[in-house]
């Protein structure tokens, strides 16, 4: 009974996150300081309700795997941790001179790569699902380590950033979710089985979006002041977001077409041109040095990152 629904929200997601966004933006015009305060008591478990089911889907042993998938996962940590940060820093700097909060955002979009669906599109292009999955792990595991340092150095120093709250945020928003999701999906597997566990999928993936729903809307509602103070400059955050995902697309394809086979090519685009958005998003909304208009960007990011990957199939 409840998978239907769950269902609902998954395929229709870019709609929910849309419709969230207004309504929370609204809601944020006519709610008071009592209400915002407990919406702020909500994002830990919300959070918690959004990360810790996407971790169960996630298959951290396929680490391992590494050697035999060297050159589509080097070119993957390649994009993602070289090209992206490069361009969404020039980005940033041509769209955003003024507003170090959306570059912000824009550099959260950037530095945690791949997501739930660079496996869903790489099954659904007919590309190489095992080079994509193990890309997925090793990308999310170096994204956890390396993103305090490298927000470090795109910050300017002025806006206060602190790399070592930021890292406790992902231990208690990412790590401790990623600990706990693998353990579950390894009890699952013994106890249902695979083909079980498959079925169960469906599931954990509409929970995941259910948190993205809500959190979208929290975070809307506790920043609706700051963001329509100037609507226009707010809406300007689209464009290089549009132009980020354009280039890293074609770095991507690119790269596959010089370097790797068809199936590989695939698995590298879906690598690198999306975005972990939910750990993003998460990540603004709880890390309290974080400024609160740098969620704008993520938020938008959910409504061009689907798009742009049923365009390249």
């Amino acid at each position: 009974m409840l998978r239907n629904p769950l269902a609902a929200v998954k395929e229709n997601l870019i709609y929910v996150v849309v419709a969230s966004l207004v309504a929370g933006l609204a809601f944020g015009q006519v709610a008071g300081a009592g209400t915002k305060s407990l919406l702020k008591a909500a994002v830990v478990p919300v959070l918690f309700l959004m990360i810790y089911p996407m971790m169960i889907n996630i298959d951290l042993k396929e680490v391992i795997n590494f050697r035999g998938h060297a050159l589509p996962v080097g070119l993957s940590l390649l994009v993602n941790f070289g090209v992206a940060p490069v361009l969404a820093l020039a980005l940033s700097r041509a769209f955003f001179g003024g507003s170090v909060e959306y570059a912000l955002g824009l550099y959260f979009v950037a530095l945690i790569p791949t997501s739930g669906m660079t496996a869903a599109w790489t099954g659904l292009a007919d590309g190489d699902l095992e080079s994509a999955l193990v890309a997925m792990a090793v990308n999310l595991l170096v994204a956890v380590a390396i993103l305090p340092a490298y927000l470090s150095l795109l910050v300017p120093a002025s806006v206060g950033f602190d790399p070592t709250a930021l890292y406790r945020q992902l231990a208690t928003i990412v790590v401790v979710p990623m600990v706990a999701g693998n353990l579950t999906r390894r009890f699952l597997l013994r106890r249902s089985g695979p083909e079980g566990f498959k079925r169960m999928k469906p599931l954990f993936g509409g929970l995941s979006s259910l948190g993205v729903m809500l959190i979208v809307f929290v975070a809307m509602t506790m920043r609706s002041t700051q963001i329509l103070a100037d609507p226009l400059a707010s809406a300007s955050t689209i464009l290089p977001l549009l132009i980020f995902y354009a280039v890293i697309l074609a770095v991507g394809s690119g790269l596959g077409r010089l370097l790797l086979d068809p199936p590989q090519t695939v698995a590298l685009v879906y690598a690198t041109s999306m975005r972990n958005l939910s750990i993003a998003v998460a990540i603004v909304v709880a890390t309290p040095t974080v400024p609160a208009e740098a969620v704008l960007p993520v938020a938008l990011a959910y409504i061009v990152q689907p798009p742009l990957g049923a365009v390249y199939m």
